[in-house]
């Protein structure tokens, strides 16, 4: 097994250290242990690109108190978030943990925790979800059956890059492709639903919206809905969707983990992008797959 150890720098004089940004790769693989006490799973996982060859080594949690949720045997998928302190320098990495752990295949499955989240899969049938929108009108999702829908989980404070602003860029840009093509353009939809529904409001959410189609104050917002459910529904759509959320460092942030779903013309669930690894390309040809059935 490798050590942490593997992070650390060696000892050198120097000067104040520089700030540390974010550096995040994706992972996947399968838990050999977890370990309570420390916060800490063992992961057997696949090789990382352009950071690190397949092993097996622990991995503390960007949220220590989820560790219950997961077992020996677990399928994950997740993200290895390390602090850079050094640009793309491997040796400048610090603090590796995981984050957006999202378990693919259980090994318990008769386990049953607290919180019953489900796993989106290929077949299955959404629910009718009732969400506000940008204008303050009241959408459900079943009014959309006959065309491809596309749905990705955002809140508009949310400070990192590579998360709900990456999911919004990566919806803009499949906008602007799918506009590109009259007819798959109007056999489309895009959502972007807010996991915040108390500050995000129908003039927040239109705000937020406008900025990223460009279009701002003249966007009439007739392909792509900025949405939120209400409060009280709001955990039966994030479970639904496997959105895990929990209070972030301070009162304006959540820590979540990220969740796109691509819906057929059937109401039903065609695939499923629980990470933040999927390009606009990829989402545009299962939708382009997805509406000649």
């Amino acid at each position: 097994m490798l050590s942490l150890s593997l992070f650390a720098a060696g000892c050198r004089k120097s000067g104040p250290a520089a700030p540390a940004t974010q550096k995040s790769f994706p992972l996947k693989g399968r838990i050999v242990a977890t370990d309570p006490a420390t916060g800490e799973v063992t992961l057997d996982h696949e090789a990382i690109p352009g950071y690190m060859e397949a092993m097996i080594m622990p991995y503390k949690l960007a949220q220590p108190d989820t560790i219950s949720e997961f077992h020996p045997g677990d399928r994950i998928a997740a993200h290895l978030v390390l602090d850079a302190t050094r640009g793309d320098d491997p040796s400048g990495y610090r603090h590796p943990r995981l984050d957006q752990v999202v378990v693919t295949a259980q090994a318990r499955p008769d386990y049953k925790p607290a919180v019953q989240y489900h796993v989106p899969a290929a077949g299955d049938t959404i629910p009718d979800f009732a969400l506000l929108n940008q204008s303050g009108k009241t959408i459900h999702l079943a009014q959309f059956k006959g065309k491809v829908v596309a749905i990705t989980f955002i809140y508009t404070r949310c400070p990192l890059a590579d998360y709900c602003p990456r999911m919004s860029r990566n919806f803009a840009d499949l906008d602007q492709s799918l506009a590109a093509d009259p007819a798959l353009y109007g056999d489309t939809h895009l959502i972007s639903i807010s996991f915040d529904p108390t500050y995000d409001t129908p003039a927040v959410l239109r705000s937020y919206g406008g900025a990223y189609t460009g279009k701002y104050t003249k966007e009439q917002f007739q392909h792509w809905d900025f949405a939120a459910p209400p409060v009280k529904e709001l955990p039966a759509i994030t479970q639904f969707f496997n959105v895990g959320i929990t209070p972030g460092d301070n009162p304006t942030s959540l820590q979540h983990s990220l969740s796109t779903i691509l819906i057929g013309k059937d109401g039903k669930v065609a695939a499923w992008y629980p990470t933040n690894d999927w390009k606009p390309a990829d989402l545009l040809n299962d939708i382009k797959a997805a509406a000649k059935l």
